[in-house]
């Protein structure tokens, strides 16, 4: 129902091969999330870069990510998903292969930015064709579920890998890993990935990307920029009055606009609404996390790119048992036992790190990483249900597009604010562990709305709004 043809033609032929070919897009992109961050101090060493420029390494690419995430599926539902998809992996390579020759931070900045175009037509895009090819509410749980494991895995393996190419090779080598995952995709995309399009695709909203692309733009550089340029300075009021304004022109636009980029009635669901706020909760305090421990531990610590790689495996082997559980839970269960276990493992180990310091025993870092692991592993497959879940099945495109840009919303904001933080407090006297305190309780307060939205969002109130959102939608239950 909703699509042209072919797609029904996929469910009954190779549905789980078409799983894997996505999958394979999406541990692309959730690897390179990642496997930047070991390598900061070493892209710091050789581009001298300031660490607002580190920043904007890691934020030109969410926030184009974040920016174009519903605009990409809007396209993929107008001129097909698999030739989005296969253009989305043409240009990640191409970025890619531009980032690993970048000679300066403006360059690789810009770069990606390109990266960021290609990653924003990739997993919402590959999520719809997800959801399309698993028609059955229950075939279609557990595909999202094994989506949302593969996506903990591949954040995972990041650092891992990424600490290994930076020592042994170098940075630029964590850039080159992409092209042949790319490549292969691609093929395997071309060769078994039907094409499939909305039977009434929506139509564009450029007012509506214009306003979120200049509102986040505008916010993410006033944070980052802030600390070096003034809080009070001209440029540093006017990118928070833009961003400002672009919100409130956003929130009075999309109501009366006749076919809007995001149907704010969408938020009427509870579940929906909720995995935006866990989108955002749990992914700002991830990217916040990777990005002060990657420079903690090789700049306090003193540790190399591939020890800072093994210090975060405990991160790595919880959030790939738990991600798989978790994805397996959400199936049988539904999404409140893996929330609950989310939380609780986000509030312990962020609170564990309030008191950081450089001689912070080995034990307690490496249980604060093993626990936030949990935490993340657990919690992505329930946001990625949530986020479906709480939609009708032709709107399920445009709901993990949403999910999708509020994770990203969140990790730029978690680098712009964690970075700041630090930067404000080494100009003000405090060592880098010390300064690094008020972002850990920020975190801490993080992981208690995890737990708290966990449960709320499965209640039986959260439940009945579901079908009253539909209905609102214009389209029965499932």
């Amino acid at each position: 129902m909703g699509n042209i043809l072919n797609d029904s033609k996929a469910a009954a032929v190779r549905p789980n091969l078409i799983l894997s070919i996505c999958c394979l897009s999406l541990l692309l992109v959730g690897m390179d999330v990642t496997i930047v961050n070991v390598a900061m101090p070493a892209i710091q060493r050789d581009l001298h870069a300031s660490l607002s420029g580190l920043q904007w390494i890691v934020d030109s690419y969410t926030l184009v990510v974040a920016s174009l995430l519903m605009f990409s599926g809007a396209m993929s539902d107008r001129f097909g998903r698999r030739r989005v998809f296969q253009i989305g992996l043409v240009l990640f390579i191409s970025g890619s292969l531009l980032c690993s020759l970048a000679h300066g931070i403006g360059q690789l900045t810009a770069f990606r930015a390109l990266q960021g175009l290609g990653a924003s037509m990739l997993n919402p895009v590959a999520l719809s064709i997800i959801a399309n090819v698993f028609p059955a509410p229950r075939d279609r749980a557990r595909a999202v579920g094994i989506w949302g494991a593969v996506a903990g895995i591949s954040l995972a393996l990041g650092p891992l890998i990424g600490g290994a190419l930076t020592e042994s090779v170098g940075w630029r080598a964590i850039f080159w890993i992409n092209v042949p995952i790319g490549l292969a995709a691609v093929a395997l995309a071309a060769r078994f990935i039907p094409e499939s399009k909305a039977a009434r695709a929506r139509a564009l909203d450029p007012l509506g990307q214009l306003l979120v692309f200049t509102g986040l733009a505008s916010l993410c550089g006033a944070l980052i920029e802030g600390s070096q340029r003034g809080w009070s300075s001209p440029w540093i009021v006017a990118l928070f009055a833009t961003a400002a304004i672009s919100a409130v022109g956003f929130l009075t636009y999309e109501p009366i606009c006749k076919e809007p980029l995001l149907d704010l009635r969408f938020f009427r669901s509870v579940p929906f609404s909720s995995a935006t706020l866990l989108a955002v909760s749990a992914f700002s305090s991830f990217a916040g996390f990777l990005f002060l421990n990657a420079l903690y531990l090789q700049q306090v610590r003193g540790l190399s790119a591939v020890h800072t790689g093994l210090y975060t495996l405990p991160l790595a082997i919880s959030m790939t048992i738990c991600a798989p559980l978790s994805g397996r839970l959400v199936g049988t269960y539904g999404p409140r036992p893996s929330l609950l276990a989310a939380g609780t493992g986000f509030l312990i180990s962020t609170w564990l790190l309030t008191g950081l310091s450089a001689h912070t025993s080995l034990a307690v870092l490496l249980a604060a990483y093993a626990l936030f692991g949990v935490g993340l592993g657990m919690v992505n497959p329930a946001i990625t249900n949530n986020a479906v879940a709480g939609m009708p099945l032709s709107q399920a495109g445009v709901a993990a597009a949403i999910a999708s840009t509020s994770r990203q919303v969140g990790a730029a904001l978690g680098v712009a604010v964690a970075g700041t933080v630090a930067a404000v407090s080494q100009r003000a006297g405090v060592d880098f562990a010390r300064g690094t305190h008020p972002i850990w309780w920020a975190m801490t307060g993080c992981g208690a709305v995890v737990w708290l939205v966990g449960w709320i969002s499965t209640s039986r109130w959260a439940l009945a709004s579901v079908e009253r959102t539909r209905h609102l939608l214009g389209e029965a239950a499932r």
